[in-house]
């Protein structure tokens, strides 16, 4: 990335036939990245978490699962890799004049970020080889940089992806940066801490859900013995405690909205006109005027946005039609967000109340196959929720300084590199589903003392009908 900014020089804005082919490209990259993006973040978790129980208690079954886990991670961090290389050479090959023209204003977040990667590669590896040549606290500290550094390096990808919705730290003059001020424009601007809450609970949320589904689909085939059950609760659990919180912290960032980006506020709900107690219609389509076939719900809008049932929202007519989104493409992206975050919320509240009244898991099979569902459905909901963030920023690539069409490239060829683009991802998807296959067939062994390793046989490990009697 650095070469980039190093070399970027501002020019003019450029004709560019294959506008909508360069979104595409970077949206197709981006919508493959960012769930791997969310392992990334909380999946070292869960493996230190049960590695860590497992030094607690002594369950040799806590080690067995964070250890398979663990190839799991590694696995995944390759992926991550290549798919956040391509995102790298993306911004510079099909944005070069935005690159060119504020690469100096946040390439302090990208060099931070790099720094993160490689602590992360050092660690993952010694974390991954090092289980039966490292001592037990040794090998269990030697996860800790993991877990950091998958938090720093997605913090810095996030300030900058804050950055260009609320733009600071630096002046414009006659389209050229001056008075360069990264630590502001990094951690200085409103719209980091909510986006930043927002996309780290998400991470949790759909590792947890996606992980979780796995072995409820296997419940659902009749494997309950304790390996299957702890492997569900573990990743289950922390999903369940994240996705209720979710929804405060959505509250939050659509007040920021609200305050920042007002004509983004009024394509979440297709506002034409401004109005003071505006409704939330569910469903329906915008026409250019209004909600038509929607479901109206009286001063909702208002009360979300500021609190106050009577506020006053203003409309998409506040600014030239040059100037909205996308209107109906970021309308539904946020419903369905929304649906599927309450969708996440509801099971984990079934979920917790049984388990925290019960002592239990629950048993009806609708409650597992609502787990399996659970697990795209976050993806679906997390990709929303970034359509959401950003189409509903256009036509903006840096919010009120530059429009995307003025950041694109010249180049032609587009509709080639995409679908290379194509290929490429699906290739990576085929290694990925074969090694995760072969991960999952692999036989299960447990650490039986510290002089050996003995298979962990069927029925060796008590089902949760032997654990109720």
């Amino acid at each position: 990335m650095s070469w980039l900014l190093l070399t970027a020089t501002p020019f003019t804005p450029v004709d560019q036939e294959y506008l909508f082919e360069a979104r595409q490209m970077q949206a197709l990259s981006f919508a493959v990245h960012i769930p791997i993006v969310c392992f990334g973040i909380a999946f070292p978790a869960f493996v230190l978490l049960l590695e860590g129980m497992w030094l607690r208690t002594g369950d040799p079954l806590y080690r067995t699962i964070a250890k398979r886990w663990s190839k799991v991670m590694l696995a995944l961090f390759a992926v991550g890799v290549v798919t956040g290389t391509i995102l790298s050479f993306e911004l510079g090959l099909l944005w070069p004049n935005f690159m060119a023209t504020f690469g100096e204003v946040f390439g302090l977040g990208f060099t931070l970020e790099a720094f993160s990667f490689f602590v992360e590669a050092i660690f993952i590896a010694i974390y991954v080889y090092g289980w039966d040549r490292l001592s037990p606290r040794a090998h269990f500290l030697s996860g800790i940089p993991v877990v950091v550094a998958g938090f720093t390096g997605s913090l810095m990808v996030i300030t900058v992806n804050a950055w260009m919705n609320n733009p600071t730290g630096f002046t414009l003059e006659g389209g050229r940066v001056s008075d360069v001020r990264p630590l502001e424009a990094l951690f200085g601007n409103d719209y980091l801490w909510h986006e930043l809450v927002h996309m780290y609970l998400a991470g949790f949320i759909v590792a947890g859900f996606l992980t979780a589904a796995v072995y409820a689909f296997a419940w659902l085939r009749g494997c309950r013995d304790r390996y299957q059950r702890v492997a569900l609760v573990v990743p289950l659990t922390v999903a369940a405690l994240a996705a209720p919180v979710q929804i405060v912290v959505g509250d939050w960032a659509a007040r920021s909205v609200a305050r920042e980006q007002p004509t983004k506020l009024a394509a979440f709900e297709g506002l034409h006109e401004t109005e003071e107690g505006a409704p939330v219609h569910l469903g329906g389509w915008y026409d250019g005027d209004e909600i038509g076939y929607g479901i109206p719900l009286p001063r909702l809008l208002s009360l979300l946005a500021f609190h106050d049932p009577s506020a006053r929202v203003e409309g998409l007519e506040e600014v030239p039609a040059a100037d909205r989104p996308p209107v109906n493409v970021v309308r539904v992206a946020f419903q369905t967000m929304v649906g599927i975050g309450f969708f996440l919320a509801g099971i984990s509240a079934i979920y917790l109340f049984v388990w925290l009244r019960r002592k239990r898991l629950p048993r009806s099979s609708w409650f597992y196959r609502a787990i399996v569902a659970a697990g795209p459905l976050s993806v679906v909901a997390l990709i929303a929720g970034w359509v959401t963030t950003e189409v509903g920023r256009q036509p903006w690539v840096v919010y009120g300084h530059m429009r995307t069409e003025e950041a694109v490239t010249g180049a032609s060829g587009i509709p080639v590199g995409y679908a290379t683009l194509v290929i490429v991802y699906a290739c990576l998807l085929a290694a990925i589903v074969w090694i995760l296959r072969r991960l999952a067939r692999a036989p299960l062994e447990i650490q039986s003392g510290p002089s050996g390793v003995a298979p962990l046989a069927a029925g060796a490990v008590p089902s949760d009908a032997e654990e109720q009697r």
